[in-house]
């Protein structure tokens, strides 16, 4: 298991944390029983927080489901708490500073104050749980590319990613996506990978509402890491081909629309701690003289697809940071620890890339300041 800068920092604030709340319930009781279910709940808590490793809950062969949740509920809680703690410190030294000047009048409205932010977390977490996880909404976007053929401009491709059919996306919620999909004339669809979170989940019913997409030229995709920690490749490629999807792995597909080529490349993911050898061969897949789009899961690979000659790259992965907060016209958010390609659209050169914030979520069931979508590109000639 590889386990990232990011990762390592968590752990050791969410251990500081959670060993501070541990100090101060203990503190507040001299019961011995209490002590006991204080330490079986935080063994419990590190057991699950195991579980958010997406490549733990492919090694232990338990119901994805049950580690989805256990895993879920952990981080949650650890995020949660971790900013209820920080709003007490600063609240416990702003009364403190102020404790003599302060009278009894203002101190209960400080009191009050300081109850509602030490509630924000939680109705946070749960505007993200309850409103903007299900928020599907199609988010169109003009894609200039220089050079484009006369005609492909106006070239309506629709991108879907990141579904994580699983136990916080059933296959109802996603139905709504879909049904959204058919209202939108696309000449090519495509699924750039995550159909779902862990070996159990249900990625026949996936497969199914996603031969229900329609497209002019026919849905394409390329493989996301998740069906590659759950072993499925083979299996979503083969069960998809029966229903008219081509998973494109290291192959290219040229498509014809009038008297333009556009050559689709599909690729399986490429993980990180290899990026050394991001896309190597791909260039060989390059058509000359046709528009080349390369599907491809990460998109931290974009400088070399740029370098290779791809003209637009499709990616997904982010979720668009899941939880983003904008602080001084910049977006904070977890995925911009691992790539600068966290959402929208980008260039280099001539080539462009866009990063689709995709439809489900991996980790804690809530987006906040990133909702999902389903993405129709308009290429345009720049």
């Amino acid at each position: 298991m590889v386990i990232y800068p990011l990762d390592l920092s968590l752990i050791v604030i969410f251990t500081l944390v959670q060993w501070r709340v541990t100090r101060l319930l203990l503190g507040a009781t001299t019961r011995r029983w209490v002590r006991y279910a204080l330490f079986l709940f935080d063994a419990s808590v590190a057991v699950s927080y195991a579980f958010t490793f997406s490549t733990v809950l492919a090694r232990v062969r338990i119901p994805t489901r049950v580690g989805s949740v256990l895993g879920a509920g952990s981080l949650t809680y650890l995020m949660t708490v971790t900013g209820v703690l920080a709003i007490y410190q600063v609240l416990a030294w702003v009364r403190r500073l102020l404790n003599a000047d302060v009278n009894p009048g203002r101190r209960r409205v400080l009191n009050a104050a300081g109850g509602a932010l030490m509630a924000a977390p939680f109705a946070a977490i749960g505007y993200g749980a309850f409103i903007q996880r299900t928020n599907f909404q199609v988010r169109e976007v003009d894609v200039p590319l220089a050079g484009l053929p006369p005609d492909l401009d106006g070239l309506r491709i629709l991108q879907l990613s990141d579904i994580h059919l699983s136990a916080f996306l059933s296959e109802a919620e996603f139905s709504r996506v879909i049904d959204a999909t058919l209202h939108i004339p696309a000449h090519l669809a495509v699924v750039t990978g995550d159909l779902i979170s862990g070996h159990s989940d249900p990625l026949d019913a996936c497969i199914r509402q996603l031969a229900r997409v329609k497209a002019d030229a026919g849905v394409f995709g390329c493989m996301g890491n998740h069906e590659r920690y759950a072993k499925v490749e083979d299996y979503t490629a083969r069960q998809s081909a029966r229903v008219g999807i081509r998973f494109l792995r290291g192959q290219a597909q040229t498509l014809r629309f009038g008297n333009a080529t556009l050559n689709l490349v599909g690729l399986d993911f490429q993980p990180q701690r290899e990026r050394s050898r991001y896309l190597r061969g791909a260039e060989s897949l390059i058509v000359p003289g046709a528009t080349n789009l390369l599907l491809q899961h990460n998109p931290d690979v974009f400088p070399v697809a740029a370098r290779q000659g791809y003209n637009l790259l499709l990616a997904g992965h982010t979720h668009g940071g899941q939880v983003t907060v904008e602080i001084l016209d910049q977006s904070i958010n977890p995925a911009r620890f691992f790539t600068p390609y966290v959402y929208g659209l980008f260039r280099q050169g001539n080539a462009a890339a866009y990063v689709t914030r995709g439809i489900g979520t991996i980790g804690i069931p809530a987006r906040i300041g990133a909702p999902p979508e389903i993405s129709l590109l308009r290429l345009r000639k720049a």
